[in-house]
Formats: structure tokens, sequence, C-alpha cells
């Protein structure tokens, strides 16, 4: 797993790069500008209405008396989403809108979900219960 992160932490930025300049070429550099600042300003707008109905739906949850099990995986991914569309990139940009839209991110969420359940059947990822 950390190895997926660091190759991604290495890879990331030349990838985005690349998409620069290749759009700058074709759209112009100031458009380029435009549309990093854009999508920042979108996404944090969005990041804050979803994880605001996501924070309102665990409060549901725990009022019913319900463990909000969902609303706190949606939560981490508004969050990593959130994050994503701050940092400037086109790849970025779409994978945190991918996090922030919820009918793309329930399928995601799966993917996520059996990634981690998968490790923790490894033993490469240990939940310490009191």
């Amino acid at each position: 797993m950390f190895r997926w992160i660091f190759l991604a932490i290495l890879i990331m930025p030349a990838l985005e790069i690349g998409v620069f300049i290749w759009a700058g070429g074709h759209i112009g550099p100031w458009w380029i500008v435009l549309l990093i600042i854009l999508t920042g300003i979108f996404g944090a707008w969005l990041a804050k209405q979803q994880g605001l109905e996501t924070v309102r739906k665990a409060q549901q949850a725990m009022q019913m008396g319900y463990s909000p099990q969902e609303e706190i995986f949606d939560g981490i991914c508004i969050l990593i989403g959130g994050i994503l569309l701050l940092t400037p990139g086109f790849i970025t940009d779409t994978i945190g809108f991918l996090l922030l839209i919820p009918k793309t991110r329930q399928p995601l969420k799966l993917m996520i979900k059996k990634q981690l359940q998968k490790m923790m059947n490894n033993g490469r990822f240990t939940i310490y219960r009191r």
C-alpha cells in the first residue's frame, strides 16, 4: 500500500504538469489559471454543502439510536475530495469531484471498503477496540 502512495506522490505532479502544458497549448495559459481557480472555489463550496448534509444525516442517525457508520465514511470521502479539489490540477480535481458527488461517491466507497476489508483480512490493517 505504501508503495502505491509513494508512486502516486512521485507520478501525480508530473502527470498534472503534462496535462497543464497540453491544455495550455489548446486553450491558453490564462484559461488554465482561471479553470484552476474556479474548480477550487466550486470544490470548496460543494465540499461544504456535502459536509453539512453528511453532518445532518449523522445527527439524524444518532437521534434514532444508530451508529453513523456510512455518514462517517462519507465524511472521510468528502474531506479527501475537498483536499484534492483545492490542490491545483485537473486529474486531482476529477478525482475530488468524483468523491464529492453522492452518486459517484457510492461506487468509490464500495471499492475503498473492499480494499480495507482485504487489508484487515490479510493482517495489514488492525482495528483496536477497548
